[in-house]
């Protein structure tokens, strides 16, 4: 399995092309200008860099325009990215993470059922 570790800039991108691919480069541009800000030139490059990396297919049609389509999940993206921050900002402790989670943030009641939910369910697979 590919390491996936999208910069922010890279994240937007993937947005663009996981909401609806394929995509031409202008579409793309467009998009993470109206998302972030980012200049033509500035998306074109990470587009070229991103194709580079394995995360994108990158073809041209009759006329020379570039398509995009991602190569990556996004699911398979979010859960290596969350990986890697639990493992490097809480040593891999979820338990230390939603403790520090709650204790800034206001949950609401059906946060609180949705979190008991996943603990039920997480349970479940234990005894499996």
């Amino acid at each position: 399995m590919q390491q996936i570790i999208l910069t922010p800039v890279e994240w937007n991108i993937m947005e663009s092309l996981w909401e609806r691919a394929p995509k031409i480069g202008s579409e793309i541009v467009k998009d993470v200008k109206e998302i972030a800000g980012y200049s033509r030139s500035t998306t074109l490059t990470m587009l070229a860099r991103m194709t580079k990396k394995g995360y994108l297919e990158c073809t041209e049609d009759k006329k020379g325009i570039r398509i995009y389509r991602p190569l990556i999940d996004r699911r398979e993206a979010m859960q290596q990215e969350t990986d890697h921050f639990l493992n490097r900002v809480y040593h891999g402790s979820l338990s230390l993470l939603v403790s520090t989670f709650t204790e800034k943030q206001k949950l609401s009641k059906e946060e609180i059922d949705s979190l008991y939910e996943i603990l039920r369910k997480a349970e479940e697979k234990q005894d499996d």
